[in-house]
């Protein structure tokens, strides 16, 4: 996993008893406390430390593990300057707003819950967060809903799935270069590999919204309508926006490194925007800087979701990459994590078991803390050495963490998503589960892919 020797040879009952410890503190602090992952990372961090003094290691030894394993995840933190940079160009220059407007005119009132779930896919992957999908789209498709008498959970449902579709397979998302970094592989290969997965679980969960979900026989449109128009009348809507979309598209298909394809296209979005627009420096700075605002009052309705982007939105994931990286550089400066490996190192003899072993632990941790970008640090690191073992691609192991990890989040009601959702929605987690096809269908796959090795490469 890293390149240096555990300072401890922790007895297996020792780092069992940790990491429940460990878990248990960082669950408690996150669920009944509500704190962000950051302080219960950083609480961890602390108690180790401590437990490291207590038993006669030195900080800076455990200080140098620590370094150690950030120097690993660093491609991350530059990667999310670059999406930063990049999401405020594509809303400056008009291509996500033209995406959006266009994907609006989907809407099928006949086929409203597929309707829901195509365009928040499409929003979901130009955008590449979840929550904003969910906050903006999601809220706009729930009130449509309530005006259509459409079932609230089924809608709910959709829109989790397709919000989902799209933080998983974005270049934006966040979640996305996470799992493309902790296993070291290229952002681009690890969407593509993903698809083995993601394309059949897409397509089976818009099979059954068109045939198992009921239809809502509504004519009225006017609310789509208006979204639209407001969309239109910012002036960010014409097809020339979507070239920097095209140029991604094609550096992504010609395998160009992903910070440099993004370079390109925010440069390609720059030369859009003036020439329709002309900022003067001192805006684009701040737009750069702290994301693209829609000014003028007319556009209060739409605003929250063109305004995004910038390196201050990145801030949050970066911090808790650098934070997430350094705990598990210490859990194995310890010997926890070795420890604990060597329990079932042999359990871990084949690649259906090893598979497994990732889901369950990204599960778990989804279940018992809540926090995904956990589910992603912590199960990544661990079976990054077994995958080494097996002779597997490290793009099986990046795959099974976002089946396991990414999408499960917002099926668990207390966790960071389940609350977010389910109190923008209004719909209770475990009421839109059952609808969430997309998110439970990914790890099914992932697990059925993984017991017969289809689509598994090795090195």
């Amino acid at each position: 996993m890293f390149s240096f020797k555990s300072l401890l040879d922790m007895p297996r009952w020792e780092a069992v008893a940790a990491a429940v410890l460990l878990v248990a503190m960082m669950g408690y602090t996150i669920i009944s406390l509500g704190w962000l992952p950051h302080m219960s990372i950083i609480s961890a961090i602390i108690a180790l430390i401590l437990y490291g003094l207590c038993r006669g290691l030195k900080y800076n030894d455990m200080q140098n593990g620590m370094i150690q394993a950030i120097s690993q995840g660093m491609g991350a933190v530059y990667l999310f300057f670059f999406i930063g940079l990049m999401v405020s160009a594509l809303m400056m220059s008009g291509a996500i707003p033209t995406l959006m407007y266009h994907g609006f005119g989907l809407i099928s009132p006949t086929y409203f819950y597929f309707s829901a779930f195509v365009l928040c896919s499409v929003v979901g992957v130009a955008v590449g967060s979840s929550f904003t999908t969910c906050a903006t789209v999601g809220v706009a498709f729930m009130g449509i809903a309530m005006a259509f008498e459409a079932n609230l959970a089924m809608t709910a449902g959709a829109v989790v799935s397709g919000a989902f579709f799209g933080d998983k397979m974005s270049p934006l998302s966040d979640t996305t270069g996470i799992a493309a970094s902790i296993v070291g592989i290229d952002l681009f290969e690890h969407i593509k590999n993903m698809m083995y997965t993601t394309i059949p679980a897409w397509l089976i969960s818009a099979a059954l919204m068109l045939w198992v979900l009921p239809t809502v026989a509504v004519d009225d449109l006017d609310n789509i309508e208006n979204f639209r128009n407001a969309l239109e009348a910012t002036g960010l809507v014409h097809l020339d926006s979507l070239i920097p979309f095209a140029l991604l598209a094609v550096l992504a298909m010609m395998r160009v490194n992903a910070v440099v394809a993004m370079i390109f296209c925010t440069i390609a979005a720059l030369v859009v925007t003036y020439f329709y627009s002309s900022p003067d420096l001192q805006q684009l700075g701040a737009w750069f800087f702290s994301g693209y605002k829609l000014e003028g009052g007319q556009f209060k309705d739409i605003s929250r979701l063109i305004s995004r982007g910038g390196l201050e939105s990145m801030f949050f994931t970066q911090t808790i990459v650098v934070l997430g990286m350094s705990l598990g550089g210490l859990l194995f400066a310890l010997g926890v994590i070795p420890a604990l490996l060597d329990i079932i190192r042999n359990f871990l003899t084949n690649i259906s078991r090893a598979t497994f072993s990732v889901a369950t632990t990204s599960l778990g941790v989804n279940i018992l803390i809540g926090e995904q970008y956990l589910s992603i640090l912590l199960a990544g690191e661990t079976f990054k050495p077994v995958y080494d073992r097996l002779g597997l691609h490290q793009r099986n192991l990046s795959r099974t963490l976002e089946d396991a990890g990414t999408v499960i989040n917002p099926l668990v009601p207390w966790s960071v998503c389940g609350v977010f959702i389910s109190q923008t929605l209004n719909v209770p987690v475990w009421e839109y589960l059952p609808f969430a096809f997309f998110c439970y269908l990914s790890l099914i796959l992932t697990l059925v892919f993984g017991w017969t090795g289809l689509t598994l490469t090795k090195k």
